[in-house]
């Protein structure tokens, strides 16, 4: 048996492959227990750097035991971190392989719904639906136009008899208008005094005759 097989057990038969989901979960559950296992080394390292100058040369001894075990513990911190970055881009090859399994099942199902739906079609049977549409579209716009126009219900009227009696009714209102106009009720009123007579001829060649008399009388 294999390395991998001893450690995540057996695919042969019998054996379930898990499902995407169950491997991501397995991979989240290891990196949030490698990030406390961080947490606890980094805080280990400080602790032993604050040792180390604690002691110093006083007791160098005890100064270089501290160092020792923060290098140590630097060391496992920065396996982990190689770890968590290997178990980082599984996880993330895992979810798009989970994705893209998904959308093709997706995609798959929507393929038979699709031939499903055009079972009992073919594109000569479309041909036939739509020209049958069309035909029918032209019906009932013949029958629309027949039903909105107009009927005589069986009455024929001549259409220069109707010109005549309208043009003689045209004539009937022209000649009403041109009377209202004529009439004397909108004329002005005559005013009411009397305007200066004009002078007779006669009149006036008499007081000619008598206006030379005096002038004659005057010069005598």
């Amino acid at each position: 048996m294999s390395l991998f097989g001893k450690i995540f057990g057996s695919g042969g038969k019998g054996g379930k492959a898990p499902t995407p989901q169950e491997a991501i979960q397995r991979l989240r559950d290891t990196e949030e227990m490698l990030a406390k296992k961080q947490d606890f080394l980094e805080k280990k390292i400080e602790q032993e750097l604050v040792t180390a100058k604690k002691n110093g040369t006083k007791n160098k001894r005890a100064a270089l035991q501290a160092l020792k075990r923060k290098k140590r513990y630097e060391k496992q911190l920065a396996q982990i971190d190689g770890t968590l970055s290997t178990i980082e881009f599984q996880r993330e090859a895992l979810e798009n392989a989970n994705t893209n399994t998904e959308v093709l099942k997706n995609m798959g199902f929507a393929a038979k719904a699709m031939k499903a739906a055009h079972e009992n079609m073919d594109i000569d049977k479309v041909d036939d639906l739509m020209a049958e549409i069309t035909e029918q579209q032209e019906v009932a716009q013949e029958i629309s136009d027949v039903i909105s126009r107009p009927v005589g219900f069986g009455e024929d009227y001549d259409d220069d008899e109707l010109m005549a009696e309208l043009e003689e009714l045209e004539q009937e209102e022209l000649d009403k208008n041109l009377l209202e106009i004529g009439g004397t009720e909108n004329l002005p009123s005559v005013p009411s005094t009397s305007l200066p007579s004009k002078p007779a001829k006669k009149k006036v060649e008499e007081d000619e005759d008598e206006m030379a008399d005096l002038e004659a009388w005057a010069a005598n």
